[in-house]
C-alpha cells in the first residue's frame, strides 16, 4: 500500500485499488465534474458511483475530461433496488453503461439486498459478468445471512461486499466471515458522515502522527486490508485524504480505534432498511 495505484486483487485475479473517491450525495453538472476531475488529477483511479445518486453522467464526463486512460480506472455503479430482478437489472446495467459513457464496467454491485428479489439480480450480475461487460460483480450493504443465502446457489461468488463501516462500526465479524469468503471488504461513510472529526481519541491519535483526524481513519483502514472511498467535493480534502501513504499506525493504536466501537450505524441497518 504505497500510493493511491496500490490494489488488491479480487479473488477473480482483477486488481482493485485500495483508495477511491465516493460519489454520494454529490450534485450531477458541475460538483460532481469537478470533484471526479480534481480526484483523477490527484492520482486517485478508483471513482464510486450508483444509479440512485443521479450523478453518473457527470462521472462519465469527468472521466472524458480528464483524459486519463480507460485501462487506468476502476469504475464503480449499483444496481438500484427498483430494478432489482433479473431483466429490470441487465436494462439497469445497460442503463448505467450509457449514462458514465463506457464499454464496460470495473464493478457492478446489488446496492441493498431487496429479499425474494436479490437471488434473481445476482444472475443477473453473473450474466453481466460472464459476457464481459463487468470485470468484477459484488454486493452492498450484505450482512453475513445475507451472503450465506446468496451462496446456496451463486454460481460466482461476488468479489467484495461494500458496506458502512468505521471505528463506531467495524464489522469485525462480518470481515472475519468475508475473508474466509475470500470476498473484499470495502467501507462507505468510512468517516461516520464526518462524525468521528471531532472524536477526542482519534484527535490525540492524530496529532501523534501529525495528520488530520480523517487521515488516521483511512489509514486505519487500508491496514485492516479494507477498500475506502471517502467522498469530499472540495479539492483540498480529496488530495488530504489520500496523503495516507507516508506513515503506519502502531498496533497500540490500531487497538484503541478498535476500542471505539459501539455497532453503531450513521446509515439504514440493512434489515431494517425501508426498500
Amino acid at each position: 500500500m504505497e500510493n493511491l495505484q496500490s490494489a488488491t486483487t479480487l479473488h477473480n485475479g482483477v486488481k482493485m485499488p485500495w483508495f477511491g473517491l465516493g460519489v454520494f450525495k454529490v450534485q450531477d453538472g458541475d460538483e460532481v465534474v469537478q470533484s471526479v476531475k480534481a480526484a483523477l488529477k490527484a492520482g486517485y483511479k478508483s471513482i464510486d458511483t450508483a444509479a440512485v445518486y443521479k450523478n453518473e453522467e457527470g462521472v462519465g464526463q469527468a472521466i472524458k475530461d480528464a483524459g486519463v486512460p480507460r485501462e487506468e480506472l476502476f469504475i464503480t455503479t449499483k444496481v438500484w433496488n427498483s430494478d432489482q430482478g433479473y431483466e429490470s437489472a441487465i436494462q439497469a446495467f445497460e442503463t448505467s453503461l450509457e449514462k458514465l459513457g463506457l464499454d464496460y464496467i470495473d464493478l457492478y454491485l446489488i446496492h441493498w439486498p431487496v429479499k425474494g428479489k436479490y437471488k434473481e439480480t445476482w444472475k443477473a450480475l453473473e450474466t453481466l459478468y460472464k459476457e464481459k461487460k463487468v470485470r468484477a460483480i459484488g454486493v452492498s450493504n450484505f450482512h453475513t445471512h445475507h451472503l450465506d443465502d446468496l451462496l446456496q446457489d451463486a454460481e460466482i461468488k461476488p468479489m467484495v461486499n461494500q458496506v458502512e463501516l468505521h471505528p463506531l462500526l467495524n464489522q469485525s465479524e462480518l470481515r472475519e466471515f468475508c475473508k474466509k469468503q475470500e470476498i473484499q471488504i470495502e467501507a462507505w461513510s468510512p468517516l461516520a458522515q464526518g462524525e468521528l472529526l471531532e472524536n477526542a481519541a482519534l484527535k490525540e491519535i492524530a496529532e501523534k502522527y501529525s495528520k488530520s483526524v480523517a487521515q488516521v481513519i483511512l489509514r486505519w483502514d487500508l491496514q485492516n486490508e479494507i477498500v475506502t472511498i471517502p467522498k469530499s467535493v472540495k479539492e483540498h480534502r480529496i488530495i488530504e485524504n489520500a496523503d495516507i501513504f507516508d506513515f503506519e499506525l502502531l498496533p497500540e493504536d490500531m487497538d484503541k480505534i478498535i476500542g471505539l466501537n459501539e455497532n453503531r450505524r450513521v446509515g439504514p441497518d440493512p434489515d431494517n432498511f425501508d426498500f
